[in-house]
């Protein structure tokens, strides 16, 4: 077998800061004994170190260095054409029953699973350099934030994690010495690469994930989806705090009155697109601050929810990302960013469908093959990404820092419909927005393998990245409830919905920043709705459409409820439900009573 990760050698004082915490140096020479690794490399998160690795990640072909003036300090990485997504298939969450793990994920028994990775991982990194990249997950202050340690042989996990998360020394202080801490075990292995030998397990109870046989972002920056969210929501309920798939942006009026709001949106549904939002000119003196793109971690605090992004970058999607739908994100990966799977144009700058401009006439495309306006593939593949520090983002919310995190005034779900869901309304509730986030669905895209323009139910955009029962999770929001003085308004939203021209009604993009402003108007407890079957929507004038080119009937189309479509709606409600096998709490099976009474009366 080719070695796909040959070791590297750093000179001395760099690779060489070791933990003093003897469980974790007892973990790493356990999984250094199984992978037997031609040495052991100790991450820092330093410059230096960042430098040695990227010269040697160049010198191997994992990155191709960018031109310096059009993308300053910035690398394209190619992923193996197999191994291009999250691969939901082969990604387990192995509790000792299968009740735990409930109906929506893959389960697999814990003893059985260890046994078969550690035969994979049995000698897979002779000739690499084995990487221990210790990080946190959170503020460095805050109460919130986790330690986790990853081993990998993969450069490009390396220098990710440190683009994604606070690596380095921070960690090693934060854990200090006490043996019984609680820190995520992570392990990474390329292996081959090999579909047939992928890989991606979860092991609740003991805090660890083993990821195999991948190279690609969201199946092996295990900070990510694994541990902030498939393990992090199991901590989240033990501990009695929330672990969500949102975003947070700050909103402050032209009165320098501020709200944050949280938004779970299912993958490439404009998570990071709302996050960055930019007011339109109508909306002058408006500011929306970004806090985080995907991962909300939320306690309860005086009867509130105050959340922190537990990331330190963004690992966006490209396609699709400009100046006219994210100036604020194209701002931040003009430099410092590292891109995977876009296409390479002649002057080695960056090219992806949707950018700014003309398409050039000749690049070389995602797979490294050449390319032109008239190829019949795409130049980037559809989920194609970047990785960037969040602090490149101009729109970045100065409390992003703040330990205690910020409060939360509203919480907003939202998928890609593209008819039946209007464009806004507001919850009755706190559990009948639960209710909300447990049925909304989403029509598929290119972010996880699988057919795509499919509707299928996604809770709480949680459905990949529950780490436990989705019944218990669903419970664990109604607890939450129950401990909240002064809950959230829960609102969905629905940019996607379609004309009978098969065309958008909504504008989206910054444009969303006039639902944003009912939201806020609801909070205030000074906006107008009108009550329906589904929860308050805005009446006509309840929307500042101001200088909005839009016309009366695609507004009207927006906001209409269709009963037909919502009655196919409420049986698919049902059939979702009654797939879950008898997990979900009576609660939510008394909320869907309600709603269908409601289109009744």
């Amino acid at each position: 077998m080719k070695n796909i990760a040959p070791a590297i050698f750093p000179p001395n004082g760099i690779g060489d800061t070791k933990p003093t915490n003897q469980a974790v140096l007892d973990w790493v020479r356990e999984i250094g004994k199984l992978t037997k690794p031609e040495n052991i490399f100790w991450c820092d998160g330093s410059e230096r170190e960042n430098e040695f690795l990227i010269a040697e990640s160049l010198k191997q072909n994992v990155l191709i260095k960018l031109n310096e003036k059009k993308v300053p300090r910035s690398y394209l990485h190619r992923s193996n054409p197999n191994d291009v997504a999250r691969v939901e298939k082969v990604t387990f969450i192995c509790t000792p029953t299968k009740e735990e793990a409930g109906p929506t994920n893959n389960w697999s028994e814990p003893a059985d699973t260890y046994t078969k990775l550690y035969g994979l991982l049995n000698g897979a990194m002779r000739g690499r350099t084995m990487f221990v990249v210790p990080y946190i997950m959170g503020p460095p202050n805050s109460p919130l934030t986790k330690v986790g340690f990853e081993i990998t042989d993969s450069k490009y996990v390396v220098l990710s994690m440190r683009i994604m998360t606070r690596m380095g020394k921070i960690a090693l202080n934060r854990l200090g010495n006490d043996p019984k801490a609680e820190w995520n075990r992570g392990v990474h292995s390329l292996l081959d690469v090999d579909p047939d030998r992928r890989f991606i397990c979860h092991f609740p109870q003991d805090n660890t994930i083993i990821s195999v046989g991948s190279g690609y972002g969201g199946n092996v920056l295990l900070s990510k989806k694994c541990f902030a969210l498939r393990i992090g929501s199991y901590l989240a309920r033990k501990q009695g705090w929330m672990a969500e798939h949102m975003l947070i942006l700050g909103v402050e009026s032209p009165e320098g009155k501020k709200h944050y709001v949280a938004a779970a949106f299912p993958s490439a549904c404009g998570k990071t697109n709302f996050a960055m939002l930019i007011p339109p000119k109508h909306f002058k003196g408006w500011k929306v601050t970004t806090v985080g793109d995907d991962i909300t971690w939320m306690e309860i605090r005086d009867g509130r929810l105050f959340a922190v992004n537990p990331e330190n970058g963004y690992f966006g999607v490209v396609p699709g990302t400009s100046y006219k739908s994210n100036p604020n994100a194209m701002k931040s990966i003009e430099h410092d960013t590292l891109y995977t799977n876009v296409a390479l144009t002649d002057d080695n700058d960056v090219w992806w469908e949707g950018k700014d401009g003309a398409p050039p006439k000749h690049a070389i495309d995602w797979r490294g093959n050449d390319w032109t306006p008239d190829s019949k593939e795409k130049a980037a593949h559809p989920n194609s990404r970047f990785a960037t520090p969040m602090r490149n983002n101009p729109a970045l919310d100065p409390d992003v820092e703040k330990g205690e995190g910020v409060p939360i005034s509203a919480i907003i779900f939202g998928g890609r419909r593209s008819d039946t869901v209007p464009l806004v309304y507001e919850a009755f509730d706190w559990n009948h927005g639960v209710y909300l986030g447990a049925t909304m669905a989403s029509e598929t895209t290119a972010a996880a393998t699988g057919a795509v323009g499919k509707v299928r139910r996604d809770p709480m955009a949680m459905l990949p990245f529950c780490g436990y029962n989705i019944g218990d999770y669903f419970k664990h929001w109604i607890d939450i409830g129950k401990r909240l003085t002064n809950p959230p308004l829960i609102f969905n939203v629905n940019w996607f919905r379609k004309g009978e021209n098969g065309k958008f009604l909504w504008p989206g993009f910054g444009e969303n920043m006039r639902v944003l402003k009912w939201v806020i108007d609801r909070c205030e407890r000074r906006g107008g709705a009108l009550k329906s079957p589904v929860g308050w929507l805005p009446g006509p004038h309840d929307l500042d459409l101001g200088e909005l080119d839009i016309d009366h009937k695609s507004v009207a189309d927006l906001l209409g409820i269709d009963h037909e479509e919502w009655q196919k709606e409420l049986a698919e409600h049902k059939t979702f439900f009654d797939s879950l096998g008898g997990v979900v709490p009576e609660e939510l099976l008394r909320q869907r009573k309600r709603l269908v009474a409601r289109f009744n009366e």
